[in-house]
């Protein structure tokens, strides 16, 4: 997967981690008592206002596996005691890194059920949205679900997954997977659709949006479908896709891909915002949104 350009701010914000030595598989030490009274005040309002706006969008599994890890708001986690609680459960760990790492490291953690989180907090002045992922974003949206075994599972398997994909250059096409589910996928539930992606739950902003705006597309998850569509690094996504259980979409994930990626390598790309006569449309999008963003972008 590409690694996104460091803004700045972002960069002076995690300069101590990147300057701090690092293991070949580019994990560090935390260095959790580095942290300020300033930084942990930032996670505690950004978990905050999240509880606030989460309830009734989030998915139940992921509110709780909140409960289970006992994430709260006193302070940016310490990696070691969380993953104490975490192991036991489902195997998994969290381990702390400086920055994107490369993707052939990704995912080997994944593969031995190691998640790799930033150390650095996002600074203040971009609270409510950062182009790379900090502690807030991979330990608030990323590690909860790995407390369920189903999801757990899902998320060894794309590791794995993911190893292949290098080997049979198919990276291109397994990362939108992973946008599309692990970053910004939906779950169908009996209460209606809930969150589950890691981007939307840290985004308190995007939370509303995905559910309750009328501009983008929300799209039954079909695996061959995600895999041909494009996607947005910058803004709300124009599509999402929405699984029907966390234990179809670890059935999908455990089929053999090679004659998927055969019937990929001449497929053309689906756009972000297209709607396909295949489709299981949920919600067609109007595009409101992203129209009226790109003509105040023009005058």
């Amino acid at each position: 997967m590409t690694s996104p350009v460091a803004s700045p701010s972002s960069a002076n914000a995690k300069a101590r981690y990147l300057a701090a030595p690092r293991r070949s598989d580019f994990t560090l030490e935390q260095d959790w008592s580095s942290y300020s009274t300033a930084e942990h005040d930032r996670w505690d309002r950004l978990f905050a206002r999240a509880q606030t706006v989460l309830q009734g969008r989030a998915c139940d599994e992921f509110l709780a596996a909140m409960k289970t890890l006992q994430l709260s708001e006193s302070g940016i986690p310490d990696l070691d005691k969380l993953s104490a609680r975490l192991k036991p459960l489902t195997g998994w760990e969290v381990v702390a890194v400086a920055e994107l790492v490369p993707d052939d490291i990704f995912f080997d953690h994944l593969a031995h059920r190691r998640f790799p989180a930033g150390a650095f907090i996002r600074p203040e002045h971009e609270m409510d949205y950062l182009q790379e992922p900090d502690i807030f974003h991979d330990v608030f949206g990323h590690v909860p679900l790995l407390a369920n075994p189903v999801y757990a599972d899902f998320m060894q398997a794309y590791g794995k997954g993911g190893q292949r994909a290098l080997a049979l250059g198919q990276l291109k096409n397994l990362a939108r997977l992973y946008w599309y589910t692990v970053e910004f996928g939906l779950l169908r539930s009996p209460e209606g659709l809930r969150i589950f992606g890691a981007g939307i739950l840290s985004s308190a902003t995007e939370s509303v949006f995905a559910l309750e705006n009328d501009s983008p597309n929300r799209i039954g998850f079909e695996l061959e479908r995600v895999m041909r569509t494009n996607y947005v690094i910058d803004d709300f996504q124009q599509s999402y896709f929405v699984i029907d259980s966390f234990k179809k979409l670890l059935e999908d994930s455990y089929r053999d891909f090679g004659a998927l990626y055969a019937r990929l390598a001449d497929a053309p790309d689906i756009d972000a915002d297209q709607v396909t006569a295949a489709d299981r449309l949920i919600h067609r999008g109007t595009m409101d949104y992203f129209t009226l963003k790109r003509a105040s972008a023009v005058h």
